[in-house]
């Protein structure tokens, strides 16, 4: 972890510095150098002082670089196709995916499928069918609907317009078959 350097690059961005810090926390000059240099590792209260002056949450100095928020641009999104539906790849973050799905009139995921993980969808446009096991709903724009996809599922454009549905998607196993 780079707590430490972390800690630095708060301070700095806030214009703060290193004396106004030691007189904010009651840490000494020599220690919080030591800690922005990664040299010392604080306790969690010596951090949680260090947090509260700073104006950030403790969990925020824990956070690996990974861990931090990913964003994707517009036009940085991939696309993909699969059974006549147009999938926008919105982000993907460890285990959690974003996807906007394209449903033509009449088109399907398929067959029934299943795979880990916990879904959830949201109808942008159109009118579409939703199966999961002996639960069968019709669901139009606006509506939502969420499953646990270990149990065979299935959406199928059922109106005579195209139909968008946003769906995410958690799972803690890779899901690069899915679409």
């Amino acid at each position: 972890m780079d707590i430490g350097s972390k800690i630095r690059e708060i301070r700095n961005r806030k214009k703060i510095t290193i004396a106004q810090m030691c007189e904010g926390t009651g840490l000494s000059k020599g220690f919080i150098s030591n800690v922005e240099n990664n040299n010392t590792s604080p306790s969690i209260n010596t951090l949680q002082t260090i947090a509260t002056f700073l104006g950030v949450p403790l969990p925020y100095l824990l956070l690996e670089k990974k861990q931090h928020m990913r964003v994707v641009r517009k036009n940085e999104r991939t696309y993909s196709s699969f059974n006549q539906l147009k999938i926008e790849h919105i982000t993907s973050k460890g285990g959690l995916r974003m996807m906007s799905v394209e449903f033509p009139p009449g088109a399907s995921m398929g067959e029934a499928n299943s795979h880990q993980g916990e879904e959830c969808h949201l109808v942008l446009e159109g009118k579409v069918l939703a199966e999961q096991g002996e639960d069968s709903i019709i669901l139009e724009e606006g509506d939502s609907f969420s499953w646990n996809a270990s149990v065979p599922h299935f959406v199928k454009n059922i109106g005579n317009q195209k139909a968008v549905v946003l769906i995410s998607i958690y799972s803690d196993t890779e899901l690069n078959d899915l679409f």
